[in-house]
């Protein structure tokens, strides 16, 4: 590895998540680099805030495809030209095939808005208040051939109040994807993730937390 982690980060959508790396990797809190960024639309926020930051961005437009495997190719060919070590998928709204798998294993990480394995998939603040959840969060993981699946790095939980709706939820829950992804990627950066089956052991381990979040308080 590199002295700072070579980064390729994928987005689909405005790219708040990856403008929290990149704000970490300026500040030099974050001992990592953005190599590319990569986005199957070309509208994309998160190309914009690459631009602004003068990183490399880049748009391959899975229209252009004819399979997700052929898309796939493209885009880690792009990875492999950038010479990335670890991919952040940072709001990229495609299912990942083998193509991606057998090119990085074990370096792909996803953020998803959920204290998974609760809520994977699609609209997971709408779920969480419908099933009348007391806390949801956010969750870094590997990836791995399944949905919102593989092996969980770092976790944030949130709780949830009577008056929220979505888009309230979904605000609270960010501001933690904010803080927790750099924080899956800096111990990465430092030698210190080891997946062990479904579990990531971090080497030496932290310290225990001591808090326990009981919601509503006791």
């Amino acid at each position: 590895m590199t002295e700072r982690l070579r980064l390729g980060c994928l987005a689909s959508g405005g790219g708040s998540n990856l403008q929290a790396i990149i704000d970490r990797c300026r500040d030099g809190s974050l001992a990592a680099e953005i190599s590319v960024v990569i986005s199957n639309k070309p509208d994309s926020g998160a190309l914009q805030r690459a631009r602004n930051a003068g990183i490399p961005a880049l748009c391959i437009d899975h229209r252009n495809f004819p399979t997700r495997e052929d898309f796939d190719r493209a885009v880690v060919a792009a990875l492999l030209e950038a010479g990335v070590e670890l991919i952040v998928l940072a709001g990229f709204m495609r299912l990942i095939s083998d193509v991606f798998l057998d090119a990085f294993p074990g370096r792909i990480m996803n953020i998803h808005p959920a204290l998974l394995p609760a809520f994977p998939g699609l609209h997971v603040q709408r779920k969480a208040l419908e099933y009348g959840a007391r806390v949801t969060g956010a969750t870094v993981h590997f990836v791995d051939g399944g949905v919102d699946t593989g092996p969980i790095v770092i976790q944030a939980v949130v709780p949830i109040l009577d008056d929220d709706t979505e888009e309230s939820l979904s605000a609270r829950i960010l501001e933690q994807e904010h803080r927790i992804y750099p924080r899956a990627i800096e111990l990465f950066a430092q030698g210190r993730l080891r997946i062990d089956g479904r579990r990531v052991r971090i080497e030496p381990p932290l310290p225990p937390g001591s808090e326990v979040l009981v919601h509503p308080p006791l």
